[in-house]
């Protein structure tokens, strides 16, 4: 059933040209027990809803999911042994969560990994994987550098969360947790949409674009 009602959310989901204020986009973030996707877990799951130039407090996720062991990851984000053995069975969180975001446009720094780790989880389960538009901030904001959008503003450095938080003045709050790292994700994407009207990246499909490097040519002809 699980499977049934996630794809069931995309029958009448948005299409490229729909107007950005009608999506309802999902700023997530995960934690997990290491960096391969496949062999290591989630320990929690953090989400808040984005629509029509706002942040929605009351559509908001988060859960923390049952581990057996406790490892320096789970160390790292202040996680106890205790509560991380007293967190949700995967399978019970993962079904949750889907049902949450339905045909949500996902929005993350760096979103890759949170997304093959929630669909990885969701194959060891449902045998399907994500099939929801994301966006990346970190891409969106190079593309409306590369666009100009930013005039005099100085780009982030390092390609990080705290460098786009500096950019955009957010003050971080709850860092290195799911839902502290969603919220300041949605801040920034926030910041990051007025910018992009003012280039004309007003729909899904401008927004979702993967960034690539522009190599320029030198004098002698040669890729830069």
């Amino acid at each position: 059933m699980t499977g049934a009602r996630h794809f069931a959310a995309f029958e009448r989901s948005w299409t490229d040209d729909t107007p950005a204020e009608k999506v309802r986009f999902v700023a997530l973030d995960s934690e997990t027990t290491g960096l391969d996707p496949r062999r290591d877990r989630l320990i929690t799951i953090g989400a808040v809803a984005v629509r029509d130039g706002e942040i929605l407090l009351d559509d908001s996720f988060e859960v923390m999911l049952k581990l057996a062991y406790n490892n320096s990851s789970v160390a790292v984000h202040g996680i106890t042994r205790d509560a991380a053995r007293g967190g949700m069975e995967e399978p019970e969180a993962l079904a949750l969560f889907l049902d949450y975001l339905r045909d949500g446009v996902i929005v993350g720094h760096h979103i890759g990994h949170d997304l093959e780790a929630l669909s990885c989880a969701c194959e060891r389960h449902f045998d399907f994987r994500l099939r929801n538009r994301w966006l990346d901030t970190m891409d969106l904001a190079l593309h409306l550098n590369h666009d100009g959008a930013f005039g005099d503003r100085a780009m982030a450095q390092g390609f990080t969360l705290d460098g786009l938080c500096a950019m955009f003045d957010v003050v971080p709050h709850d860092r290195h947790t799911a839902g502290g790292d969603a919220f300041m994700t949605a801040q920034i994407f926030l910041r990051l949409l007025r910018f992009a009207r003012r280039v004309g990246r007003t729909t899904v499909a401008s927004l979702c674009v993967p960034y690539t490097p522009r190599r320029t040519l030198s004098p002698t002809g040669y890729a830069q």
